[in-house]
């Protein structure tokens, strides 16, 4: 296996960029790269009622444990398998089960903030920020966590309100600047993909 490269892949909440890693990965050949969740690595809060896990910042960086993504990306960069957190988005904290994943040649890391963090951005060989409009965004969200999350319309909206938007400005938005690769998540095909994957130096699966 060739030596690991690690990618971050960043957005707004409800940009495309979890559709878009999935596409990168498949193009790249889903034998040879993965993906990491930074949402996987929220901080457990099960020690908090659950009306305060629900209030919680979910969107400002101190929510996240970053200490522990940064060890795990050492290991897998040593050639060692880690186990990746899951987490609950009903119960607002950590889940019990873990995920193993072991190092590929291709890793993306993809979350709100992926490009926020100088202790991960250090890791990656290239990133890419997935720009979408605010208003398709909120729209996005709105039926993914009504559908996906058990939340009410009315949570959503506030929530977006109080927390989500303020904080994309505040600390999403700005990497936008960071990143290798600025891709639009309106929609796009394969081949938009693939001259994405060239831009960020990846090879592609052989045909």
């Amino acid at each position: 296996m060739s030596a690991t490269k690690i990618f971050g892949v960043a957005g707004g909440t409800a940009s495309g960029k979890t559709s878009l890693a999935s596409d990168i990965k498949r193009l790249a050949g889903d034998e040879r790269a993965q993906v990491i969740p930074l949402d996987a690595y929220y901080l457990s809060n099960s020690h908090l009622p659950k009306a305060e896990r629900d209030a919680f910042n979910y969107d400002h960086p101190d929510s996240l444990e970053v200490s522990l993504l940064g060890g795990h990306l050492e290991a897998l960069l040593r050639g060692e398998a880690v186990e990746t957190p899951t987490y609950d988005f009903e119960a607002h904290s950590r889940a019990p089960a873990t995920v193993t994943v072991t190092p590929s040649e291709v890793l993306l890391v993809e979350g709100i903030l992926a490009l926020h963090f100088p202790d991960l951005r250090k890791f990656f060989s290239g990133s890419v920020f997935v720009d979408t409009p605010d208003d398709l965004r909120l729209a996005r969200r709105l039926l993914r966590d009504v559908r996906e999350r058990g939340r009410t319309a009315e949570s959503v909206l506030s929530q977006w309100s109080a927390n989500v938007q303020p904080m994309h400005q505040a600390f999403c938005a700005p990497t936008k600047a960071l990143a290798s690769v600025v891709f639009s998540g309106v929609e796009w095909n394969d081949d938009q993909v693939r001259e994405l994957l060239s831009k960020l130096g990846i090879d592609r699966e052989p045909s």
